[in-house]
């Protein structure tokens, strides 16, 4: 018989957490008309090969499940493309799951390394998921604060974080959600390095690695000197090829460790669905040029959208990779967490009063730091030129908000 930690009801573990604040926001900017720059997907069409083949499938198929663990064809071009950008060969039978979305491949993953009573190092700020997942395992969430000035970690802290009594994994956002920071191989190899010395797995969310904003570069942890064997990356398909509604995610991962991961996932979703799956096949399979021509996009959209918060004099944080700006709104006078205005911190009444007041939706910062930070908003830029103009114009009129 295991002999477990006792762990709290769902219901209970549920109420140490809100519902998602990105998702919120989304709702709030529909019901006022403002555009959403909060949650973060393109209005931009995906590649037109790639929606030309879905139109093919459509009327022949398939239709019907696909193993669970992912289509053949599909683990077998994951494998390829991921062996041209890492130089690592996953095994397309043992070592790929193809998920619904990243958010499954993430879910999946850390219900598969860690028990109740274990704990999870985050750092902060993070993506809302991260510690929802960690405690809908029954784990608890270790923070580690990354610096408000260059978003730096200090090892001696992380460390400290890592060696503690219980702690099994930490989850890795690079490029990170919601600070843009892309992390460098010196902080990656430091962090490789604490992970081997305390034996701890690492649980990486990529969903951005290919939205790169020179002279920074992409480095994949697994690739470092004994990360291979306790790395779990996660990544999909949808801001890659702009695709967030497809809902193709995967997780890659040695073997033993997929194992585990095979099981949770054929009881969490059973599978992707084979039709999309079957469609992007052709969108794995593309060349260089591809995403070259996705990084000039990006940062075409950057430089357009950050010029713009310029000229209306915002402090904001430059973004290395992924495609979020964080923007300081102390000088519009909301207060600070100890000056609430009614149940709501000081950016989240900001944010309501931005989308109905001035048309343009955000995400209050709160929600993504474990520090008592109510002085941020991210806003995203993955929208057309026309889109982000608007934005912009509107944004002109965030003086009516000043208190």
């Amino acid at each position: 018989m295991l002999n477990l930690p006792a762990m709290k009801p769902l219901s209970q573990r549920t109420e140490t957490f809100t519902d998602s604040v990105i998702r919120r926001m989304t709702r709030i900017a529909n019901a006022c008309g403002a555009i959403n720059l909060s949650q973060g997907f393109p209005d931009f069409d995906p590649p037109e090969a790639l929606t030309r083949r879905l139109t093919e499938i459509a009327p022949v198929g398939p239709h019907q499940y696909a193993i669970t663990f992912g289509a053949q064809n599909f683990r077998e071009a994951l494998s390829d493309k991921q062996f041209h950008f890492s130089g690592l060969r996953y095994d397309p039978q043992k070592e790929i799951v193809i998920t619904c979305g990243s958010t499954e491949a993430m879910m999946a993953s850390m219900m598969s390394v860690c028990n109740p009573g274990d704990k999870v190092v985050l750092f902060s700020p993070f993506y809302e998921n991260y510690s929802a997942d960690t405690i809908l395992c029954g784990a608890t969430p270790v923070y580690v604060p990354l610096s408000p000035v260059d978003l730096s970690f200090d090892a001696d802290v992380l460390e400290s974080a890592m060696k503690q009594p219980g702690v099994k994994a930490l989850v890795l956002c690079n490029p990170a959600n919601p600070s843009g920071k892309v992390f460098t191989r010196e902080e990656l190899s430091v962090i490789a390095s604490l992970a081997v010395k305390y034996d701890l797995y690492v649980i990486t969310d990529e969903v951005y690695e290919h939205i790169i904003y020179a002279p920074h570069r992409h480095t994949y942890i697994s690739t470092l000197p004994g990360m291979f064997e306790r790395t779990i990356e996660c990544s999909s398909l949808s801001k890659t090829y702009s695709v967030t509604g497809w809902r193709l995610g995967y997780v890659l991962a040695a073997e033993p460790i997929m194992d585990r991961v095979k099981k949770v996932h054929d009881f969490l979703t059973v599978g992707a669905a084979a039709p999309l799956m079957e469609a992007a096949v052709t969108a794995l399979r593309f060349d260089d040029s591809y995403y070259a021509g996705l990084q000039a996009h990006y940062t075409h959209m950057r430089q357009l959208f950050t010029d713009g918060l310029r000229n209306l004099g915002l402090r904001f944080s430059e973004p290395q990779g992924a495609y979020f700006v964080l923007i300081d709104i102390s000088e519009f006078g909301y207060g600070s967490r100890s000056s609430r205005d009614g149940d709501k911190l000081p950016d989240e009444r900001f944010c309501i009063d931005m989308a109905q007041k001035v048309g343009v939706a955000a995400v209050p910062g709160s929600s993504f730091f474990r520090e008592p930070v109510d002085h941020l908003v991210r806003l995203h830029f993955a929208k057309r030129d026309e889109t982000l103009y608007e934005a912009l114009s509107r944004l002109e009129n965030l003086k009516k908000l000043k208190r």
